[in-house]
């Protein structure tokens, strides 16, 4: 197929190695540099300073490729139709509440497990709360309870991915 007949769709996230469809740059970049970072400090204890670089380029590139794994088995799309189809049967939801209050902590979960899908949820909770401040938009809701739906997301994308 040439690119003149692809769809909007298939131009979308290309690799930029391979030009295969489905990149996730920001999943592959942050669990990179924990991968890189790791594997650095490991081959520096073991071989000095030169076992730090070769251990984080290693680490980089296998790092990368968990990443870019973890990223493209979570589609954000999809990950809100859900939620906007299920939000009101949730325990945590308080009547006449709509899914504008709901969804953007449903988003928060979703991303912070993206980035950080080797954390647990209370690891990444301080910072769920402080993006929560600049990404609720119309919601109503403060944190305590907005927690409740970013958990709920964290916890159903959790077990459909692999680091």
């Amino acid at each position: 197929m040439n690119d003149s007949n692809e769809t909007r769709e298939q131009k979308g996230n290309r690799d930029p190695i391979t030009g295969a469809p489905g990149a996730h740059p920001v999943g592959t970049g942050v669990v990179a540099a924990v991968g890189g970072a790791t594997a650095g400090a490991l081959a520096g204890t073991v071989v000095g300073p030169v076992g730090t670089v070769v251990g984080a380029t290693v680490g980089a590139v296998l790092g990368g490729l968990a990443g870019k794994g973890v990223a493209e088995a979570i589609d954000p799309t999809r990950e809100d139709a859900y939620w906007r189809d299920h939000y009101s049967d949730r325990p945590y939801v308080e009547r006449g509440s709509s899914y504008n209050d709901y969804g953007p902590a449903y988003g928060v979960g979703v991303d912070a497990f993206t980035r950080n899908p080797e954390r647990t949820f209370e690891e990444g909770e301080p910072e769920m709360s402080r993006e929560w401040n600049d990404k609720h938009g119309a919601s109503s809701l403060k944190w305590e309870r907005a927690r409740h739906a970013a958990r709920d997301a964290w916890d159903r994308i959790k077990p459909t991915t692999r680091l």
